[in-house]
């Protein structure tokens, strides 16, 4: 996995002339976390991670060492991005290459027993798609709760305030597909 750098997120903040504060205000992530992202003493959920680089004009893999190619056909298995998260509870594996001017994300999202996406649930510009491979899934869209079981698929407008809930005894593999590229 690559590692996150905090420090990344204070040379963009500065470089856009932004307090702590104000990043906080337009991202809605609170101003102590900002803090602790930047010295690195904590690894932040990839919801939050996006925040901040949505209102930093950054792309989330900004913040993260991976290799940017200009074209990419094929990404063998060995070598898609896998990003940790979110205390551990949430693997992402990047199915896509990680060229800047993709439109769609496909991602594989692994989600441990007993965990959830992210608190509140997410909105943002675009639409989501995703199956679960393994286990069962709960997806909150807005106050109604979806249950997916293996094989079940699901389609919504992200705009839908969503989340991803792991109520069950056995980890959650899912696959996505995500438009505009979130990642």
């Amino acid at each position: 996995m690559p590692p996150f750098h905090g420090s990344r997120l204070r040379a963009l903040r500065k470089d856009k002339n932004l307090s702590m504060a104000e990043l906080a205000k337009r991202s809605g992530v609170s101003t102590g976390l900002i803090s602790q992202i930047e010295r690195d003493l904590v690894i932040p959920s990839v919801v939050s991670v996006w925040r901040l680089a949505q209102v930093l004009d950054a792309n989330i893999n900004d913040f993260f060492d991976a290799e940017r190619p200009e074209h990419q056909v094929i990404i063998r298995k060995q070598d898609h991005h896998v990003q940790i998260l979110h205390g551990d509870s949430t693997t992402y594996k990047m199915l896509t290459p990680n060229a800047p001017d993709r439109l769609l994300d496909v991602v594989e999202i692994t989600l441990k027993s007993g965990y959830s996406y992210e608190q509140p649930p997410l909105t943002h510009d675009g639409e989501e798609c995703g199956v679960v491979l393994k286990g069962r899934l709960t997806v909150c869209l807005d106050d109604k709760e979806y249950i997916l079981e293996e094989g079940d698929s699901i389609y919504y407008k992200s705009t839908v305030p969503h989340k991803f809930v792991n109520n069950a005894d056995t980890d959650c593999v899912s696959l996505w597909a995500m438009t505009p590229a979130f990642f």
